[in-house]
C-alpha cells in the first residue's frame, strides 16, 4: 500500500529522478534515492514543510542536481519504475530511512549536512538523518 499518493506520472517522475541521482549505485543506491525523497513529502519539517507531492518534492529548488542535466528528462525504464513503486510503498533501508539528505562528496563524508548528523554511506553518496529536535516527525511517519 502506497505511503504517499501517486500517479503513474508521478511514479515515472520518480523512476527518472533514482536513475539520474543513483543508476551507478545499483537498484539499492536508488532505492535509498527514493527513501530520501518519501520522507521529504512525509515529514513535514526543515526545509520540506507544505511539500506534499512527487512533483513539489522533485522540483522543489536546489533539491537535485540531476535535474540540471540531460539524463533526468530521458524516459523512464521499466526497471526504474518499479524501484520507484516500491519507494512508494514504503519500502526503506538504512541509510535512507530516516534521512532527508543526501549527496556524494569528493572524498569522505563530512560529519554534518545542513547541520544534521551523517549515519551512513552506501557507495559514494553520503546521507544525513535530522536530529529529532529538528524533525521529530521524520520517526512517525510508518
Amino acid at each position: 500500500m502506497a505511503v504517499v499518493k501517486a500517479r503513474d506520472q508521478d511514479i515515472a517522475m520518480l523512476a527518472r529522478l533514482l536513475r539520474a541521482e543513483a543508476e551507478g549505485e545499483g537498484e539499492r543506491g536508488m532505492l535509498l534515492v527514493g527513501n530520501v525523497g518519501i520522507n521529504r513529502i512525509r515529514a513535514n519539517c526543515s526545509d520540506f514543510k507544505g511539500i506534499r507531492t512527487i512533483p513539489q518534492m522533485i522540483n522543489q529548488p536546489h533539491a537535485f542536481e540531476a535535474l540540471l542535466h540531460g539524463f533526468y528528462y530521458q524516459r523512464a525504464r521499466d526497471r526504474e519504475k518499479r524501484l520507484a513503486r516500491r519507494s512508494v510503498n514504503g519500502e526503506r533501508y538504512w541509510p535512507g530511512k530516516f534521512s532527508l539528505w543526501y549527496f556524494r562528496p569528493p572524498a569522505d563524508c563530512p560529519p554534518t549536512w545542513y547541520n544534521q548528523p551523517h549515519v551512513g554511506r552506501y557507495k559514494k553518496h553520503c546521507f544525513y538523518e535530522p536530529t529529532a529536535q529538528t524533525c521529530e516527525n521524520i520517526y512517525n511517519t510508518y
